[in-house]
C-alpha cells in the first residue's frame, strides 16, 4: 500500500461532526447493536472524528489499541485508525478477526521507509540495531529488532549496549528528539516523516505563543516544531514548566490533570475532542488547526456502520511477518511504555 501526502484538509477545532444529535444517536445505537450481533469490540484512535471517539468501546493511541485487542474476548476487533495500527492488532491478536472500516487508510510516516529500504540500509550497517518506531507497516517490523514508542523510545535506545550502531526508522522529528535526550551520538535516522506532524511549524509556535502567552503547551515529538520549541526552552523564551513533548497518551493524562486556563497543542487536531472530553475547565488549543489527517478521517460513521453489518475490510499479515514483527513488538513491550503512549 503507498499513500502519497495529501494536503492538510482545513478543520480548524477538532470538534466537527457530520451528523445532528438526533442522527447519532440513532447511528449509535445501531453500531452498538451490530457490534453485540458480532461479538465485535470496536477501537477508535484518538485521531478519529468525534462521532467515531463517542461510540468505540476504546479509544486511545494505536499501542494502547492494539493491547486491548489481544487481551480482550470479543471474537472481532474492529479498528478505526489506518493500516498499519490493524496491522499491529493482527499481529498482537493473529487468531482474532481485525477489520478495517477502509482499507486505503493509510499513513505517510509508515510509506517513508519499505522493507527492501531497510533491508538494504542494514546491509550497509552489519551489526546495527534496527529500532523502528510503532507507526511501520508490518514488513518493516520484520525486519526490526526492537519497537518503540513515541514515549519509550528513549528508554529503548538505553537499552541498547553504548556500542552499538543503532538504525532508528521512520520518523527523523522522534529521531533528533531521542539522540537530543539520550545524547547517543552512534544512532543514524531515517529521513521519514508524518506530513500532518511535520506541518507544524517553528512559526506556528511563535504565532500562537504570542496570542496565548499564558498557555501551556504538548508537543508531540513527530512534530516539525519540536527542535525549535526544545530550544526557545533552554533559552529562556518558553517556560519550561510549562511545555511538554509527549505522546497522545501522555496528553490525554496531562489534560486531565492540568488546572491551566488554556492549552496549546502541537499534534493531529482529532485528539482535541478526547482533551475536551477529560478537561472541560479548560480551553484546549491547536497550534496549528489544519494539521488534520485526511486518512485518519477516512473512517466516518456510514463506513464503520457498513463494516459491523458486512464484516468487511478484514486485515491479513503473512504468518513468516507477523511472527518476526511480533518478536520486535514484544521486545518494546518487556521495557514498558511509561504514559501509556503508543505514539
Amino acid at each position: 500500500m503507498t499513500t502519497a501526502a495529501p494536503p492538510v484538509t482545513a478543520a480548524p477545532t477538532g470538534d466537527e461532526r457530520t451528523l445532528s444529535p438526533a442522527q447519532y444517536e440513532e447511528w449509535a445505537a445501531e453500531v452498538r447493536r451490530l457490534a453485540d450481533e458480532r461479538g465485535a469490540v470496536v477501537l477508535a484512535h484518538n485521531y478519529q472524528v468525534p462521532e467515531i471517539q463517542d461510540v468505540a468501546h476504546h479509544t486511545g493511541d494505536s499501542l494502547y489499541l492494539s493491547r486491548v485487542a489481544a487481551q480482550t474476548d470479543a471474537r472481532e476487533i474492529v479498528f478505526c485508525g489506518v493500516h498499519f495500527m490493524a496491522e499491529t492488532a493482527k499481529i498482537l491478536s493473529p487468531d482474532k478477526t481485525v477489520l478495517l472500516p477502509d482499507l486505503d487508510a493509510g499513513c505517510s510516516l509508515a510509506d517513508s521507509i519499505t522493507a527492501e529500504q531497510l533491508r538494504e540500509w542494514k546491509s550497509e550497517h552489519p551489526g546495527a540495531v534496527v529500532v523502528s518506531y510503532v507507526n511501520t507497516t508490518a514488513a518493516v517490523k520484520a525486519e526490526t529488532d526492537i519497537c518503540c514508542t513515541s514515549s519509550n523510545a528513549a528508554d529503548v535506545v538505553r537499552s541498547i549496549p553504548a556500542d552499538r550502531e543503532i538504525l532508528f526508522c521512520p520518523d527523523q522529528f522522534l529521531g533528533a528528539h531521542v539522540k537530543r535526550v539520550t545524547g547517543r551520538d552512534n544512532i543514524r535516522i531515517w529521513a521519514g516523516e508524518c506530513h500532518v506532524h511535520a506541518g507544524i511549524s517553528p512559526s506556528d509556535v511563535r504565532t500562537q505563543v504570542a496570542a496565548h502567552p499564558d498557555a501551556e503547551i504538548l508537543v508531540h515529538p513527530e512534530c516539525g516544531c519540536t527542535t525549535s520549541v526544545l530550544d526557545l526552552v533552554s533559552n529562556g523564551d518558553l517556560p519550561a514548566d510549562r511545555t511538554r513533548v509527549l505522546s497522545t497518551g501522555g496528553m490525554a493524562e496531562a489534560a486531565a490533570a492540568t488546572t491551566a486556563k488554556q492549552v496549546l497543542v502541537a499534534t493531529e487536531i482529532g485528539i482535541l475532542h478526547q482533551l475536551r472530553n477529560l478537561n472541560s475547565t479548560t480551553e484546549f488549543l491547536p497550534m496549528n488547526s489544519r494539521a488534520a489527517c485526511r486518512y485518519m478521517k477516512m473512517i466516518t460513521p456510514a463506513k464503520l456502520l457498513r463494516t459491523l453489518q458486512t464484516g468487511s475490510g478484514a486485515i491479513e499479515v503473512p504468518a513468516d511477518i507477523a511472527a518476526r514483527a511480533r518478536k520486535a513488538v514484544e521486545a518494546m513491550i518487556a521495557i514498558g511504555d511509561p504514559g501509556r503512549g503508543g505514539e
